[in-house]
C-alpha cells in the first residue's frame, strides 16, 4: 500500500500554483482566511460591523459604522507587512513542505528575501501554529518522555584531555529537556525545561485525570501512579512488554533531533520550546494534505494577534 506522503492526495498546493494565481487571487485568499463567517468579506476589527467600504488603490477598507480604516492583515501575526501578498502564501507553503522543517537561509532563497526577513517570518508562523495546542488536553493512552537537548561541549583532541560529556558538569549549562505527552496514535504536547521531572509536572497538569499513562522507570515519573492508571516500561531490560512503552514519544525525539542537526544545524535555548511545538504541530497533521496544512498555518495566523515578541524583533535586538 503506498504511503500517504507518496500520493496525490498529500500533494494539493504547490508554488507553482501559488506564483500563477497572481497577487489579486492571493489576496482574496488571504480575506476568506481572515474572515470565513463572511465569505471573506471584510469585518471590522474596532466595532464588529459587516458593512464597509472598499478602497481599492491601496487594499484597505472603511468601516460605514467608525469610519476606521483596516486593512486584511491589520492586528494580526502579519501586521506591518512588506511582503506581497503572493511571497507570503508561498512562504506558507514553503514552510509546511518541509517534512522535517525547513530553514530560515532556504526560506530566504526561496522568497530573495533578507535571511532576518525569513528568520522572523518563520518564528512568527511557529507562534500561529501553538495556538492549535493552547487549551488541548490529553486523552486515553498517553506516552510521557524526555529528552535532553543542547549543551554542545566541543570534545578534546588529546586523549588525555577528553571528559564524559554525557555528565551535566561536563556541559556548558545551556542543556535543556523537551518533555512530551504524546496521545497513541492521536495528538501530543511538548514543554522545554531544566529537567524532566519539571517538564513532566506541567504536562501531567493537562493529562485528563481518565487516561492511562506509560512512562518508563526513571524516579521522577513516580508521582504519576498517585493520578492516573500508570505503567512502566523497564529500558534496560526491554524497549516494550506489549503493552507499557514509550515508543511513539521517542520516534517524536528522533525526528526532532533530525530537525535539529538535519534541518537548522542549531537551535539557541531560548528558541527550542517554538521549534519543539514546530515539530509537534507537523507530527500530528503528518496525514494531512500540504493544501491542507497551509490553510490551517493561515487560518492560525490571521487569527493570531499582533506578535509581542516577534514584531521589531531586530530593532529591538540592535
Amino acid at each position: 500500500m503506498q504511503h500517504f506522503l507518496l500520493s496525490a492526495a498529500a500533494r494539493t498546493l504547490s508554488l507553482k500554483k501559488v506564483f500563477r494565481m497572481g497577487e489579486d487571487a492571493a489576496y482574496r485568499t488571504f480575506c476568506e482566511l481572515r474572515w470565513p463567517e463572511n465569505d471573506g468579506e471584510a469585518i471590522c476589527p474596532r466595532c464588529g460591523c459587516v458593512e464597509t467600504y472598499n478602497i481599492t488603490t491601496r487594499r484597505k477598507f472603511k468601516c460605514v459604522a467608525c469610519h476606521h480604516q483596516f486593512s486584511v492583515t491589520s492586528g494580526t501575526i502579519f501586521a506591518s507587512r512588506k511582503l506581497s501578498f503572493t511571497d507570503l502564501l508561498a512562504a506558507i507553503v514553503i514552510f509546511v513542505n518541509g517534512a522535517k522543517g525547513v530553514s530560515a537561509l532556504q526560506v530566504s532563497r526561496d522568497l530573495d528575501v533578507q535571511y532576518k526577513t525569513a528568520f522572523v517570518l518563520s518564528h512568527k508562523l511557529r507562534e500561529a501554529m501553538a495556538l492549535e495546542d493552547a487549551a488541548q488536553t490529553l486523552e486515553g493512552e498517553v506516552e510521557l518522555d524526555g529528552a535532553y537537548f543542547g549543551g554542545y561541549v566541543k570534545p578534546a583532541n588529546a586523549r588525555e584531555n577528553r571528559r564524559d560529556r554525557r555528565l551535566s558538569v561536563n556541559r556548558s549549562g545551556k542543556r535543556q529537556v523537551v518533555v512530551v505527552g504524546r496521545e497513541r496514535d492521536g495528538d501530543m504536547l511538548t514543554v522545554v525545561a531544566k529537567s524532566e521531572a519539571q517538564g513532566g509536572e506541567v504536562i501531567a497538569a493537562r493529562i485528563h485525570h481518565m487516561a492511562t499513562v506509560h512512562a518508563d522507570e526513571a524516579s521522577h515519573w513516580d508521582d504519576l501512579h498517585a493520578k492516573f492508571d500508570t505503567h512502566r516500561i523497564n529500558h534496560t531490560l526491554a524497549y516494550s512488554d506489549g503493552y507499557a512503552c514509550t515508543n511513539q514519544a521517542e520516534s517524536f525525539f528522533s525526528r526532532l533531533r533530525r530537525m535539529e542537526v538535519g534541518t537548522h544545524h542549531h537551535i539557541a535555548g531560548p528558541y527550542l520550546a517554538a521549534y519543539a511545538g514546530e515539530a509537534a504541530w507537523r507530527e500530528d497533521n503528518r496525514r494531512v494534505s500540504n493544501g491542507g496544512q497551509a490553510m490551517m498555518v493561515g487560518n492560525a495566523a490571521m487569527a493570531s494577534k499582533v506578535s509581542r515578541r516577534w514584531a521589531g524583533y531586530w530593532q529591538r535586538a540592535a
